[in-house]
């Protein structure tokens, strides 16, 4: 692949405006309506692949269309080395998932759909904020936000041991209903580091990486936001300098880093949910994925796990947020096609088909569709999961760490890990504030200049 681009091979490591009253395509008026070729995300929950095919099946059936899936696996970036492949040489799937940076990188060579989303949009209402910022790009949306894997990552609590050794009863505060409970308005970030210090001191640290993988880039990007600490403005204008409320996230991280495991500054995305499946910590920041595997593997951990929004900050509650995107190629051969079936993959019913399968773990981007019946009954306990969607109730927005910087800047910020980075030299290297500050400016300004 030597013909791929610098920013391509940066990409590759990261890892409504039209009008409603637009009748969705009609793909079959003329008999059979021909192949449609889709590559679609291999789910880490195996059944998550069998609901999508069946669906395209349904779909395709009634369509007269002849539908070919693929899934195509995250391991190893194969399906980010597929999408720079395809776009390479023009040809391909009609249909890709696209991870959560890749429809900005790959704007110019997607189908805009507009018209798709103003529909959805219609019946729906808008998606959330951060699954605007990655797929409508220049004012047009190039992907459709998709159902099937995209993950929210808010706090997984071992309720028995912060209520023992903190003294917060979490599912009192956010019980299974679509309310905030007595003491919820507490649930804000000087509350968790008073419990995160007195974890520590019991044995039970909440298990929060802090290195370069995905799970501690978005969940530090969340607190930056809930602070109002951005690094770089939506024009690309550098912010580190003279940013106070920069400043306080980043002493508030280091303080807080002290009552974390000593080695979470080496941990990948999947030392937490091995912390809190083994009964070694009280709280983890991750989809329902670990608390699924330790009702598994070790039931007396996970029938005393309850999920919860994150705590709150000077500027408000975020929840880190990584989506996939339906994207078609602007190359492809039956576009009509591939916007019907995106379309049908969107709507509730369907969406509602693929989150049961996957035990709840997939996340629609619209917010009148947080309230499945999955999140309602998964258990034990019954209703852990209630509060893993966005509900209303909550009062977060959704995180993208670095937004609202330009996805070409922001991208390369994520991927190299520069918030947690900062925090590192600080708590690790022994800088001061200023000093691991005007690093992460020098990064930036790199970064900016196209470096």
């Amino acid at each position: 692949m030597s013909g791929l681009k610098r920013r391509d091979l940066l990409l590759a490591g990261a890892g409504v405006a039209a009008s409603g009253v637009l009748a969705a395509p009609m793909v079959h008026a003329q008999g059979s309506a021909g192949t449609l070729r889709c590559g679609f995300w291999d789910h880490w929950v195996p059944a998550g692949n069998g609901i999508l095919r069946e669906l395209c099946a349904e779909w395709g059936q009634r369509n007269r269309v002849n539908v070919q899936v693929d899934f195509i696996t995250s391991v190893g970036n194969q399906n980010l080395l597929t999408i720079a492949a395809q776009a390479q040489s023009r040809s391909g799937h009609d249909i890709l998932s696209f991870p959560t940076w890749e429809p900005a990188s790959k704007a110019e060579l997607l189908e805009p759909v507009d018209d798709v989303m103003g529909r959805l949009a219609t019946k729906y209402g808008a998606v959330n904020a951060a699954a605007e910022y990655l797929g409508k790009i220049k004012g047009k949306w190039v992907a459709i936000p998709a159902v099937s894997g995209t993950q929210m990552k808010p706090a997984c609590v071992r309720f028995d041991l912060l209520q023992q050794h903190a003294g917060i009863d979490i599912r009192a505060m956010w019980p299974a209903e679509n309310r905030a409970g007595p003491g919820a308005e507490t649930w804000n970030w000087d509350t968790f580091l008073m419990a995160a210090e007195k974890c520590h001191a019991a044995g039970v640290p909440f298990g929060m990486p802090m290195g370069s993988f995905t799970d501690a880039v978005d969940t530090v990007g969340a607190i930056f936001a809930s602070f109002g600490a951005s690094v770089m403005d939506d024009k690309g204008n550098v912010t580190v300098r003279g940013n106070a409320k920069l400043r306080t996230a980043v002493e508030y991280l280091v303080r807080l880093s002290r009552f974390l495991p000593s080695d979470v500054w080496a941990w990948d995305d999947a030392s937490n949910n091995r912390a809190l499946i083994s009964g070694r910590s009280a709280l983890i920041f991750n989809p329902p994925s670990a608390w699924a595997v330790a009702k598994r593997d070790n039931p007396q951990v996970s029938e005393n796990c309850w999920t919860v929004p994150m705590p709150a900050g000077p500027e408000g509650r975020f929840t880190p947020y990584l989506p996939y995107f339906w994207g078609i190629w602007s190359f492809s051969r039956n576009k009509t096609a591939a916007k019907g079936l995106l379309e049908f993959l969107s709507e509730r019913t369907s969406a509602e088909r693929q989150t049961t399968t996957s035990n709840g773990y997939d996340i629609p981007p619209f917010l009148s569709m947080s309230d499945f019946a999955i999140w309602n009954n998964e258990g034990p306990p019954k209703g852990t999961v209630f509060n893993y969607p966005q509900k209303a109730h909550h009062n977060a927005r959704t995180s993208v760490a670095f937004a609202p910087a330009p996805a070409e800047f922001a991208v390369q910020a994520y991927t190299n890990a520069l918030n947690t980075k900062t925090i590192a030299r600080i708590a690790q290297a022994g800088e001061s504030v200023d000093q691991a500050l005007n690093w992460l400016e020098r990064e930036l300004n790199v970064i900016r200049r196209g470096g």
